[in-house]
């Protein structure tokens, strides 16, 4: 196998081994188990990640490594993806910017806002604190684009599956177990959840990266953060015996 997937249990490198089931495309996988909120050892030590970022590949054909889901997402779907599930520039102008924004609005616009809205809610302010109205603000306007967009069109990029919404389903699923968002109100964002969860490349690769975790499809967050709750300690991600 070419490709080996270094994968941080419970994080964004679940898109990396969603992104390999979708294409069909072989790899090795090594799991990786937070310490117990942060990236472990295991991760840091490895060459060309000192900072113990997840996902992280290696190539054993070229010799790279490389770090960042949305530059893996690129490296994958154009060397061994043969260009599936994106949109390139030989189409429609229209298509493809839409395809480009969506694939990185997960990254610059969504994410960004549910990590602040996280450690401002961590840092427990005074009600009434303006960075709290500030950042509940900029989370509902993301929120609240997503699901304008989904009111319109079935999936991020248009009528067919992409990686755009590989990119984005993290952020609106698992991410909110560190971030207690509600997803209440945003019906067209709830059908899409449902819609990416009940796909077979979503089941394949939340079942080998994160077998133990309950699936965060529903509109409510878990009643506490994993971070406040001990992180990987907890029974607070894991599915109900």
């Amino acid at each position: 196998m070419v490709l080996t997937i270094h994968h941080l249990g419970i994080s964004q490198s679940e898109r990396i081994l969603w992104l390999c089931e979708e294409l069909h495309l072989p790899y090795t996988f090594v799991k990786h188990t937070r310490a117990p909120v942060l990236a472990p050892e295991s991760l840091k030590s490895l060459p060309g990640n000192p900072l113990g970022r997840a996902p992280f590949i290696e190539d054993s054909t070229t010799g790279i490594t490389l770090s960042e889901s949305g530059a893996i997402a690129e490296y994958i779907i154009h060397r061994y993806g043969g260009g599936k599930l994106s949109v390139g520039p030989e189409a429609k102008a229209k298509a493809y910017a839409e395809y480009l924004y969506w694939f990185h609005f997960a990254n610059a616009t969504l994410q960004p806002a549910l990590q602040v809205s996280m450690f401002v809610n961590l840092a427990k302010l005074d009600d009434g604190a303006m960075v709290t109205g500030l950042a509940d603000k900029r989370l509902h306007v993301a929120l609240k684009q997503l699901d304008d967009r989904l009111g319109e069109s079935k999936w991020l990029a248009g009528e067919e599956f992409t990686a755009a919404d590989i990119m984005t389903v993290y952020c609106i699923s698992t991410q909110r177990y560190y971030g207690l968002v509600s997803l209440a109100g945003y019906g067209n964002v709830l059908r899409y959840l449902g819609e990416c969860g009940g796909r077979e490349g979503y089941r394949r690769a939340m079942e080998r990266g994160d077998p133990e975790m309950e699936l965060l499809l529903r509109a409510e967050a878990p009643g506490k953060s994993l971070i406040e709750g001990g992180g990987t300690e907890s029974d607070i991600w894991k599915k109900q015996k």
